[in-house]
């Protein structure tokens, strides 16, 4: 699955900028030791199963480094890796070269582990007809790379920020004074489009949204039981999204209930960076 990437390349380029400054300081001591008009070859490989996800930061990494560096990809943001599978080929001056391999992998490992971790949740409710989203527990800074990533692992986004969607949880209906407040006042002030989500925990919190008029409602860390009593009662009213303690083990028991969504939070927190490996050719 090839998947176009949304982000506007001067948001990349920032990213980029802040990690190589991070990173280079005042400048690279090490690769300073190499001659100025040195050039090399080199190759990423890939050391397991993974879905590629971050081409364009690791190209924007050399880009900024030195123009003359030429990236050949033999895959693309969204496509299937296989374990020892050769993704891209470089060429152009060694210091440069050096100086932005941690970064570059850096990139790609975390948005490859991101759309890898995905991937997994999608194909763990195959054929459910459950979206698998995302959500706001994300790496600072990369929020909307990382949820560009679950959409290359086959992912569907949540909101993006606080300013695209409303989600009506536990406080905010402690300070409005009930959920139906809460619905009433979001009603009054959303924007034209936006939908009201609203959190609950148990079973009478899905009559009082459900009552108030809630779009969606996000049903709190319940059981399959309480999920399906939720679906029975909600019928068809709103669409239904289950959160919380999502797991690998439990999200397939969860989809067979009926709700529509499943979001889950581990998969941009706790990713597992894919094994890439930067090789200069002798």
């Amino acid at each position: 699955m090839h998947l176009a990437n949304p982000i506007p390349a001067e948001e990349i380029a920032a990213q980029v900028a802040l990690a190589l400054a991070e990173d280079l300081g005042a400048g690279d001591l090490t690769a300073a030791l190499i001659p100025a008009d040195a050039r090399s070859e080199a190759t990423v490989i890939c050391r397991e199963e993974a879905v590629l996800c971050g081409c364009d930061w690791f190209n924007a990494v050399f880009a900024q480094l030195d123009t003359a560096i030429r990236i050949d990809w033999l895959l693309a943001d969204g496509d299937r890796i296989e374990p020892n599978q050769l993704l891209c080929t470089l060429s152009g001056p060694s210091r440069a070269l050096l100086s932005g391999e941690r970064t570059a992998l850096n990139f790609l490992q975390t948005l490859s582990g991101t759309a890898t971790l995905a991937s997994h949740y999608v194909q763990a409710v195959a054929g459910s007809g459950v979206r698998v989203l995302d959500t706001r527990k994300t790496i600072p800074g990369l929020r909307r790379a990382q949820k560009y990533a679950v959409r290359c692992g086959g992912g569907h986004n949540h909101r993006v920020g606080l300013y695209d969607g409303i989600l009506i949880k536990e406080n905010h209906i402690a300070a409005a004074g009930s959920i139906a407040t809460a619905v009433a006042q979001a009603r009054a002030s959303a924007p034209a489009g936006v939908p009201i989500e609203v959190e609950v925990e148990n079973l009478d919190e899905v009559g009082q949204a459900l009552e108030a008029g809630a779009d969606i409602l996000l049903l709190d860390n319940m059981s399959p039981r309480l999920l399906r009593e939720a679906v029975a009662i909600n019928h068809g009213r709103a669409k239904l999204e289950a959160s919380g303690g999502i797991t690998l083990h439990n999200i397939g028991d969860i989809a067979a209930t009926g709700v529509d969504y499943i979001s889950v939070g581990a998969i941009t927190k706790q990713l597992h960076a894919i094994d890439l490996s930067l090789r200069f050719d002798h």
